[in-house]
Parts: structure tokens; sequence; C-alpha cells
């Protein structure tokens, strides 16, 4: 006689509490929305900001606490739902409390990513294919292994006072690159 064991996988991350409301949507609807997509069951505890992901397929448990963390990052439900698209997405998350010695010194590296009226962000985003979110001390990046490594680059330089023009130059370059790997690749 053969026994079925089912073991459910499970797994708990700790967000921000103003992030909550993004992670639950309007009556609930994006917590619905993201336990059918993932077929995982999520219980969130507001007051400590405990968001605990349970499911049999223990992928399916890690990809959606990717999507919750990326939620927590910043991202819209609607961008951070990337990430269940193709199990190649990821998330990639940079930490800027290390390079920022005051809230002042903060603001404006957050600023130099961001850029006048959000263009450097797009630019950057538009150039690599990615979706960038800079909130708290963090910059978060969905997108493929590839993309966001240029993607990281790009932000590491603009960190590092490179100006603008030469990151966009540097990702002009990348963003050639890329297409003659890909014509070479189906040539």
């Amino acid at each position: 006689m053969e026994e079925t064991v089912i073991t459910m996988a499970i797994q708990e991350i700790k967000i921000s509490s103003n992030r909550i409301g993004a992670l639950i949507g309007k009556a609930g609807s994006i917590k619905r929305e993201i336990e059918e997509k993932t077929g995982v069951s999520i219980q969130i505890d507001s007051h400590e900001g405990l968001v605990v992901v349970e499911g049999d397929d223990p992928v399916r448990v890690l990809t959606t606490i990717e999507l919750v963390r990326a939620i927590s990052r910043g991202f819209s439900p609607e961008r951070a739902f990337r990430l269940l698209e193709d199990e190649e997405v990821m998330l990639d998350v940079i930490d800027l409390s290390d390079l920022a010695s005051s809230p002042r010194q903060l603001e404006r590296l957050r600023g130099r990513i961001i850029g006048k009226g959000g263009t450097s962000r797009a630019q950057i985003e538009d150039m690599t294919g990615t979706s960038i979110s800079v909130y708290g001390k963090t910059v978060a990046i969905i997108g493929l292994p590839g993309q966001i490594k240029t993607a990281r680059s790009a932000v590491e330089m603009l960190l590092q006072g490179v100006p603008h023009e030469h990151v966009y130059a540097f990702l002009d370059r990348k963003k050639k690159e890329a297409k003659h790997d890909m014509l070479e690749y189906y040539y």
C-alpha cells in the first residue's frame, strides 16, 4: 500500500507597514490575485508587517516571497507581477545605506538615479528592459539576469558620480552589443 505524503513549504518575510496596503489591495484584491496566480496561501499580519506564504510547491512559495519583496521595495503590484511571467525574471536589490552618511546624501544619491522628473530611471529602464524602483534606502531592479547586470552597472556608475551622459552612452553601447549578440545567435 502506497502512502502519499504532502509537504507544505512555508516562508515568511517582514515588510514595512506603509507597504501593507499595496500588498493587500482594495478589499483584498491584490492579495487574492497573487494567491490565484501562484496557487499559494498568504497570511498578512498588518500590525507586525509579517507576511507568511505557504503552499505545496516550494518554487512557487519562493517566487511569491520575491513578489512580496518587490512590492515592499516600492514596486506597484502590476510591475511586480513581471516576476511571475518568466521563471528567469528576478529581483535584485541595491542597498544605499552604506553609501550615504546622512539623510541629505541619501536624497542626493536617490535623485541622481531617478533624475529630473524621473527621466534617468526611465532611460535606464528603457535601455535595459528592466523595471526599477527607488524606495527608502534601496534601488530594486526586476528583469532577466543580463538586463539586471547592465542596469545595476548603470545605477552603480551614477552612484559613483559618473555623469549621466556617460552612463547613457554605456547603456547605448550595451544595448547595441545585446542586439548584435541576438542577431549573431539567430544567423
